[in-house]
């Protein structure tokens, strides 16, 4: 079937210049803050000054903490400051932050200082002053700052933040108000904050920001130790729990407090639905050496290990996905700690699966992150992951005697003289999350699909161009041209009959993969696989066109050109383009391609899918509140 092509490249129009666009930009930014309502008015000695155009200087006090939705570019001139564990010192470049108001928002907290002898005092407000004029502030920002200045204190340079990322995700409608404040009941708008609307963000209640329990404290203390002490072997942390329990956030905030002592830390992704630092659907293997400051949407990259399962759960081929684990799991060295993610599906056989996982992965620490009534799950330890059977293990028969409730859980301990060598040997952390509607199904701040589809979208944002202009719709970007005889073809989630697979990958998500076989085929048509392969992922693309009479997929990815000379697989899953990239297509006359507007329900097999009740309507809310 001859695809539809979309319209040839064109050139990007030209753009405002940067100063009057972006001042624009600002004043629309802080004049959406009005229209929302404010929060509350700034604490005593919170200090925002106007730096420069589209920059601004903030002072804190010790301790003193700013929480915050939006997103800008961050440089501490001078003391230190911490985001979401990170301590950021003058060393440090420029770090890009990013907080939507899909996530928990960001806090940045000046940490103390020594306080320096008086004969220094002199010093420091020079290196202050210094720093400040090295990166452009303005003289009367200086002064302001430096009238206010103390030693103990932190001084932070705010920058206007545009990305090409971001710049793709905010041209899609539905997106368009991911970081602008939510509505509040009381209004207040002081001096600080329209300085800090100019940067691009916005100050918010406390309350928004990140809840450490004294449970999560104690955990993060005790894997750090392990982790900076190597007469111990390299730690394996295993994190596990129901879903809206806050594991993505320990994993980052983890991450980074160990990134003030490492240079690098390793993350394995198991989590197939909510994935870290690639699309969904993957189980992956990174080596992370820079600090986590946004949603995974702001930091997708290249894996060291992927592998392409296809689908957001597992429950349909649990073997397979067994097999996924392995592979990706045999590339780790163990040459640095290494962060394992796993899914919230924790009932039934996926507690068997998690049981499998823990004895196929051997971790050193799990951490079991519940409510305090242990009703998702049962306390992992050592000797209940011992006697349990998995899904495909088989668990140490029990004794008549041995029977254990949740109650003394949490401090057992085998008894003297009866160690079996075949007992796993990790330590058990419990962390219970505080924060609101912790671990209640469908209480997340946002549905899971929309943040599936962010991720892709970030994916995608890689295509336009790093120069600030106008943002090129997908469809305007020329696509690769691949001989359907270069590469096989498997349609992972379902058996499509072979005289329909093109309908089936036209106008699809793709992986990008790496087989071991040398792609052979007598004819110049498509070269299908009868299995789906266990193989390296190296990108993603869609599929925008097939030409029948040529024989070519036309493919557009953001995978260099290098690594695409290594591909011979197409993988085609259960994960679609987002709806807003079809829908939203720019500069289309008449039909737009791939979007039917008359269909006919009548026809079989071409019914509505069904929703489970409990979901909400698959649609971007983003002007609700979130909270």
């Amino acid at each position: 079937m001859p695809a539809r092509r979309g319209p040839p490249a064109r050139r990007p129009r030209r753009a405002p210049s940067r100063g009057g666009r972006a001042e624009a930009a600002w004043r629309e930014f802080a004049a959406s803050f009005a229209r929302a309502g404010m929060v509350p008015p700034a604490e005593p000695g919170l200090a925002a000054v106007e730096a420069a155009e589209g920059a601004a200087v903030l002072l804190l006090a010790p301790r003193q903490s700013l929480t915050f939705t939006g997103k800008c570019r961050l440089r501490c001139l001078y003391g230190a400051v911490r985001l979401l564990g990170f301590a950021v010192a003058s060393h440090h470049p420029g770090l890009p932050v990013f907080s939507p108001a899909t996530h928990c928002a960001l806090t940045l907290e000046a940490l103390p200082a020594d306080r320096p002898p008086a004969a220094d005092l002199r010093q420091l407000r020079a290196a202050a002053r210094a720093a400040m004029r090295a990166h452009s502030v303005r003289r009367q920002a200086r002064v302001k700052v430096m009238a206010r200045f103390s030693p103990e204190c932190a001084v932070v340079l705010l920058e206007h933040l545009d990305t090409p990322v971001t710049r793709f995700l905010l041209s899609h409608p539905p997106l368009s108000r991911l970081f602008e404040p939510q509505k509040k009941e009381e209004s207040s708008f002081t001096p600080e904050d329209a300085v800090l609307a100019s940067v691009g963000i916005v100050k918010c209640s406390p309350d928004r920001g990140l809840l450490v329990s004294e449970s999560m404290f104690v955990a993060l203390e005790e894997l750090i130790q392990a982790c900076c002490a190597e007469d111990e072997g390299v730690p394996m942390i295993l994190v596990c729990g129901p879903k809206n329990t806050g594991k993505s956030t320990f994993n980052r905030y983890l991450i980074n407090l160990l990134l003030n002592r490492l240079p690098a830390v390793e993350y394995m992704e198991c989590d197939i639905g909510q994935t870290e630092f690639t699309p969904p659907g993957c189980v992956s293997l990174s080596n992370v050496t820079e600090p986590i400051l946004g949603p995974p949407f702001t930091h997708q990259q290249t894996p060291r290990k992927m592998v392409y399962y296809g689908q957001t759960s597992c429950e349909q081929d649990t073997e397979r996905y067994l097999d996924v684990v392995k592979c990706v799991f045999s590339s780790y060295k163990k040459e640095m700690p290494l962060i394992i993610n796993t899914m919230g599906w924790v009932k039934g056989e996926g507690l068997l699966l998690l049981i499998d996982i823990i004895r196929l992965l051997s971790p050193s620490h799990i951490v079991q992150m519940d409510v305090y009534d242990w009703k998702a799950m049962a306390p992992l330890t050592p000797e209940y992951v011992h006697l349990t059977p998995g899904l495909y293990t088989k668990g140490k028969q029990q004794g008549k005697c041995q029977q254990m409730g949740t109650a003394g859980a949490e401090h057992w301990k085998p008894p003297e003289g009866e160690g079996d060598a075949s007992v796993p040997d990790y330590k058990l952390l419990y962390v219970h999350p505080e924060f609101p509607r912790a671990g209640v199904a469908g209480e997340a701040r946002v549905h899971s699909g929309i943040l599936r589809d962010m991720s892709i979208l970030g994916y995608l944002g890689q295509l336009q161009s790093p120069d600030i202009g106008a943002v090129l719709p997908l469809h305007s970007l020329v696509p690769y041209q691949v001989p359907f005889n270069a590469v096989a073809l498997r349609v992972i989630h379902t058996d499509v009959a072979p005289t329909n697979i093109m309908y089936a990958v036209n106008a699809s998500w793709v992986g990008l993969c790496r087989i071991p076989d040398e792609i052979r085929c007598q004819s110049d048509g498509p070269v299908l696989l009868t299995q789906t392969p266990v193989c390296d992922c190296l990108g993603f693309g869609i599929v925008r066109g097939v030409e029948m009479e040529k024989k070519l997929y036309h493919v557009l990815t953001p995978v260099p050109p290098e690594s695409l000379r290594l591909v011979n697989c197409l993988l085609l899953g259960n994960v679609a383009i987002p709806n807003c990239v079809l829908v939203g297509q720019q500069a289309v006359e008449g039909e737009i391609p791939y979007v039917t507007s008359d269909y006919n329900y009548s026809i079989l097999g071409s019914g509505k899918l069904k929703k489970k009740k409990h979901f909400k309507r698959r649609e971007y809310a983003f002007e609700c509140d979130f909270t």
